[in-house]
């Protein structure tokens, strides 16, 4: 019984089982939320509390910004005008952010982060290899089709197109920071070997399963790459090699060209009472989103609202403003119709933090700082936080990544603070000018 609960037997089991949420992340929703949960019980039996209160803390974009968020949500439950089971259900989707600072502080006493990268991306690797599978072998007995907009998608074993290239967008921009890395310490085999993986990853994106929020986040992915990480030969080289290749995408696959000239007829033929498109949907709910935002402003309508709000705002309407729904399909309108101004600026805060927090040489800042941007990208079109798939994968990117610098270098702790410390002044700052829209948007309970 002594040794079930020993701490380091623990500790090493919620390394283990941090390991495992990574790799069932890609394949079962249900298979990763039991070994979340196992990995939550394990890691807080392993904690040492006393001794923690001795050590250094983690950085602002690890505790008091997730914290802030969740603790707004959860005050937020007080002044909406929804079931109290909807409350419940918008609150549960700001509990993920909590794990950010656990896997932080896990993570920076052990070097066991590299097998959490390490396993991800070879589950990612076998979903690939299953991917073009189920493409270029017809006569397989299994499909595993999909269905989207009335039309079958071959080539998407478990998960959606915007799952699945959401988290083979990752895998190809850590690959390259991988093959980056690996080219320079002259490891030039090893290098071809993980570019070759990163543009088998990308022909997946760009002739299966794409999807148009990735065609949008890889380009600004580039470019931050070959910013970051080139001199100007070299990124004008890399850009150059992208368009290229992004041409002979656009010849070669019907696929490509059929999801961008799609977004812009079903652009071009919105109307509120019209038939429901997947771009049409999206502009009628962001229509929607920002008249229910200018109804509360400061403070929003409650943690938990956005059905309900919806819901009234369908009555004695047709077509696409009939809808009802839970997800504006974009983050930060998801959080101002909650929380208003004062929780979108928390959510902004919390992106810049982590923006900083990777703003830095090495392979995890590198893999961090891709995930950060997409993530902000992927959440003008999706509410991508909230969603289970998304929403971890950005949680467990963060928190272990983070984790992983912390323990790599004894100077990040130092730049770390120093940026809390300018980050606090910011935020400050910024609330102070919120105080002046109190009177005017004060909630009630």
């Amino acid at each position: 019984m002594t040794g079930l609960f020993d701490r380091q037997r623990l500790g090493r089991c919620a390394e283990w089982l941090a390991v495992a949420v990574a790799v069932a992340l890609p394949w079962s929703t249900t298979l990763t939320g039991v070994f979340l949960t196992l990995w939550l019980v394990a890691l807080i039996l392993s904690f040492d509390i006393p001794a923690l209160r001795h050590k250094p803390w983690i950085p602002m974009g690890g505790l008091p910004i997730p914290v802030a968020l969740w603790t707004l949500a959860a005050v937020g439950m007080l002044w909406a005008h929804a079931p109290l089971a909807e409350r419940i259900a918008g609150l549960n989707s700001f509990h993920k952010l909590l794990a950010i600072p656990l896997l932080m502080l896990q993570f920076r006493e052990t070097d066991r982060g590299k097998w959490v990268l390490i396993g991800f991306l070879v589950s990612c690797t076998v979903m690939l290899v299953v991917s073009w599978g189920l493409v270029l072998l017809p006569d397989l007995p299994w499909r595993g089709r999909q269905r989207f907009e009335g039309r079958t998608m071959i080539g998407m074993p478990i998960k959606d197109h915007i799952a699945q290239s959401t988290m083979f967008t990752l895998c190809v921009f850590g690959l390259a920071e991988g093959a980056f890395l690996a080219w320079h310490k002259a490891r030039r085999h090893l290098a071809l070997t993980l570019a070759l993986l990163a543009i088998v990853f990308l022909a997946n994106i760009l002739y299966v399963a794409t999807s148009r929020t990735a065609l949008v986040a890889i380009p600004i992915l580039v470019a931050l790459f070959a910013f970051m990480r080139l001199g100007w030969k070299s990124a004008a080289g890399l850009l150059i090699a992208v368009m290229v290749l992004a041409a002979a995408a656009w010849a070669t696959s019907p696929h490509l060209r059929d999801r961008v000239t799609g977004v812009f007829e079903e652009v071009g033929d919105y109307q509120p009472g019209a038939a429901p498109t997947s771009a049409g949907q999206r502009l009628e709910f962001w229509r929607k989103s920002i008249m229910i935002v200018a109804d509360a402003p400061v403070f929003g309508h409650g943690t938990g609202s956005i059905r309900e709000q919806f819901r009234q705002s369908a009555v004695g309407q047709t077509g696409m403003a009939a809808l009802g729904s839970a997800n504006p399909h974009n983050q930060i309108l998801a959080i101002a119709i909650q929380l208003g101004l004062l929780g979108t600026l928390v959510l902004l805060v919390m992106w810049v933090a982590h923006l900083r927090l990777f703003c830095g040489p090495g392979l995890p800042a590198g893999i961090g700082l891709a995930l950060v941007v997409q993530n902000i990208v992927s959440s003008f079109f999706n509410s991508s936080l909230f969603d289970f798939t998304h929403g971890w994968l950005y949680v467990w990117g963060v928190g272990v990544l983070c984790g992983m610098m912390l323990h790599e270098s004894p100077n990040a702790q130092a730049r770390f603070d120093a940026s809390a410390k300018a980050m606090v002044s910011r935020l400050n700052a910024a609330f102070a000018r919120t105080r002046s829209l109190f009177r005017r948007g004060r909630p009630t309970p």
